[in-house]
């Protein structure tokens, strides 16, 4: 077997030598035609400094093939390919003509087609896997140039100078080296408005603090942007509905030397009416009522209200009986009557409510009902209540012969007209493995509630606009020929709301765990590795001891040699190594047989400052800090014979867990994203606890470090003396 193993192996390393070995020595310029140059470098000097701001790097139109540990791998993967190969297997036939007939003479002229598809697939491969030579091309090179002195004028030099220079530096390969000299920058010298509506002049006077424009500063393209998009926000966010920036705002600059002056221009409402278009100055406008149409749908925005309800002023209506409580669905509804249009206010509701779960499409339309006044229309319309799914999987592997499995779940929404998402969802499997046959039971049930369901008034201290969240969760799992055949038992409560956009908080109240182990003497069958380690110190205790066979009914007899082992000064002393891997035997022992009952509280905050789904450049950072046993600790005060604290004569799980977890994204070229993440974790017992076997620390896997598989580079241990 250990031959065997060797030979796949050295096999598989002589392929991947092989093909390394290739794709290094394959010539970069293979394809590279006599009059073309393979593009090498890019060099960027910005007043006879080498350039270091990436920003500058991205207006670059063409950059050297992608390289990996200085090599252009990608290139080389397509050089293996052939760009001027045979298109179809006629071509193919044409060019590889022997090759062609003995198929056909050997075989058919069938097989002779699919030795050519094949091939020609292959090529293709090649070609699709890997990365086109970049040739230098100085049209693009031109753009590049344009490009970069847009990018300088926008930051203020006006006066800069750009041009390229491309060097050959070895047969067909060149490099290009952009020279920039920037000058001297423009400057604001005074800044001048012209604001037509008076509605508009004066909430700009009163918020002038935070302008990006100022003078003494440098010109900045961006920072004409940034204020455009601040007066619209501040226009809109106090009663200016109809207010544009593409419409309203404008710059004019007048520049004399080094220094410009500024002319802000806010202009009036443009109105057309019949084909004629007159001025009218802009005026704050209040939401008059609010019409929520919580069962809307295209087919029925024809038909009559069948049910409707005022709240707080707010209209519930409904084409077929009102479903959602009013008292509820209005935390979700941040623009009220009476009150100023505000366009932060309208995206907080249409962000609450899609937050919901409950609705397929959230639209509100404003409607002008005359100068001063709008009507706010909010259209819901909802997903189906009842949603049920099913899953099932067939499997075989080495281990299990057969192993069937399925899913059922059932989830209901608004299940007490508030919006609440329940779920519950049932798991079966069985299986027929080389220990015989087997199977696993559990069900999970939860219960979303978008609000913050706590005593005595602790609701107050997170407002609704952080979209506070409340969840109610349990959950059974029953095995049986799997391990130690486990049974798990789970109870939560944990709140969850957003500070921020970035900010997100949770804290677990309550979050139970019972573990009960139903056949422990089955340990060293499932951890035989243990077994064989176990073996060996005790041939060092003692070479005349007959060690218990592997078996269920030896379990105890095997657990006594060890205590016997750890209680042995003697042993201590003469094979400390020996003795401390016994005791670490032990540990594990103890902590994957031992039943528990973890009563965990946590605290968790996240930061993610992803933009978007398109931002693929962002980081993210995870806290989170648990306490397991700490108040019932201090109510219970019995102990087992081992000395541990019990709740109804089962172990308390009593720890602190502390977890920090930091990932950093960077957006490459093309789809292409590279990924760090890192993970820093400890946990400390006390009061004589062990740590679960469920709670503790592994490495390894698919979905971890891959060189080894799960749990064979952890759970981490600690030394013992």
């Amino acid at each position: 077997m250990i031959i065997n193993r060797g030979v796949k192996l050295m096999k598989k390393l002589s392929f991947y030598f092989v093909l390394m070995s290739v794709l290094f020595s394959c010539s970069t310029v293979k394809y590279v035609k006599e009059n073309e140059l393979l593009l090498k470098e890019n060099t960027i000097y910005i007043d006879s400094v080498k350039n270091k701001n990436k920003n500058i790097d991205e207006l670059i139109l063409q950059r050297p093939n992608v390289k990996a540990f200085g090599i252009p791998l990608a290139l080389n993967f397509y050089n293996l390919g052939d760009p001027d190969g045979p298109k179809s297997p006629s071509e193919w036939g044409e060019k590889n003509p022997k090759t062609y007939a003995f198929f056909k003479n050997a075989f058919s002229e069938k097989q002779s087609i699919s030795v050519a598809k094949s091939s020609i697939g292959i090529n293709n491969w090649f070609l699709k896997s890997g990365e086109a030579p970049v040739i230098i091309d100085n049209k693009k090179t031109k753009k590049t140039v344009a490009n970069l002195k847009t990018y300088f004028q926008n930051q203020g030099y006006f006066r800069a100078t750009i041009n390229a220079t491309t060097d050959s530096i070895e047969k067909k390969t060149g490099t290009i080296t952009y020279n920039i000299n920037k000058g001297d920058p423009l400057f604001i010298d005074s800044i001048y408005r012209e604001i037509n509506s008076p509605v508009l002049d004066s909430i700009y006077k009163l918020n002038t603090i935070e302008t990006h424009l100022k003078p003494k500063q440098q010109y900045n393209d961006a920072n004409f942007i940034k204020e455009a998009d601040r007066l619209t926000k501040l226009f809109r966010n106090n009663g200016i509905y109809h207010f544009t920036k593409n419409e309203s705002i404008a710059f004019y600059a007048d520049t004399t030397d080094l220094k410009t002056d500024v002319e802000l221009v806010i202009s009036d409402r443009i109105i057309e009416n019949n084909g004629i278009y007159s001025a009218k100055p802009y005026r704050v406008q209040k939401i008059k009522s609010i019409n929520v149409y919580s069962d809307y749908s295209y087919s029925r925005k024809d038909k009559p209200i069948a049910d409707s309800i005022s709240y707080e002023d707010i209209n519930f209506l409904a084409y077929q009986k009102l479903r959602y409580n009013p008292k509820y669905l209005s935390q979700s509804v941040f623009i009220s009557p009476n009150t100023i249009y505000s366009d932060t206010l309208v995206d907080l509701t249409r962000t609450h409510l899609r937050g919901l779960n409950n609705f397929k499409s959230t639209a509100i339309r404003f409607t002008e009902l005359n100068d001063e006044e709008l009507e706010a229309n909010i259209y819901l319309t909802p997903i189906e209540k009842y949603t049920l799914g099913f899953d099932t999987e067939l499997s075989r592997s080495n281990i299990r012969n057969f192993d069937i499995s399925g899913r059922f779940s059932l989830t209901n929404r608004n299940t007490f007209k508030g919006a609440e998402v329940f779920q519950v969802s049932l798991l079966g499997s069985y299986f027929n493995s080389n220990n015989g046959p087997g199977w696993e039971f559990g069900t999970d049930i939860s219960l979303e509630v978008p609000r913050f369901l706590a005593p005595f008034g602790l609701n107050k201290f997170v407002p609704k606009r952080m979209f506070p969240k409340t969840r109610f969760y349990t959950g059974i799992n029953i095995q049986k020929n799997i391990g130690l055949d486990r049974q798990n038992i789970n109870l939560g409560i944990d709140y969850k709301w957003k500070f921020n956009k970035q900010k997100t908080i949770q804290l677990e109240l309550i979050n139970g765990q019972y573990i009960k182990n139903l056949n422990v003497e089955n340990y060293f069958l499932v951890y035989a590795s243990e077994y064989e380690k176990l073996k060996s110190i005790a041939n060092l205790y003692d070479e005349n001891l007959v060690f218990p066979e592997n078996t269920p009914d030896e379990y105890y007899d095997i657990k006594d040699i060890l205590t016997e082992i750890e209680d042995s000064d003697e042993f201590r002393l003469t094979n400390p190594d020996a003795y401390v891997d016994a005791l670490n035997i032990d540990e594990r022992l103890n902590i994957i047989t031992s039943d528990f009952l973890i009563p965990e509280i946590a605290y968790g905050f996240t930061y993610n400052n992803q933009e978007n789904i398109k931002d693929q450049e962002f980081s993210s950072f995870k806290f989170r800090i648990a306490n397991s046993g700490n108040i019932l600790g201090l109510i219970s005060n019995k102990t087992n014979d081992l000395g541990k604290t019990t709740i109804l004569n089962i172990p308390l799980a009593q720890y602190f867990k502390t977890d920090i977890e930091y990932k950093k994204y960077w957006n490459l070229r093309g789809n292409s994203t590279l990924a760090h993440r890192t993970f820093l974790g400890a946990i400390f017992n006390y009061n004589n606890s062990e740590i679960p076997f469920s709670v503790s620390y592994f490495a390894g896997g698919s979905n971890d470090i891959r060189a080894w598989r799960t749990y064979e580079l952890g759970p981490g241990r600690r030394p013992r003396v």
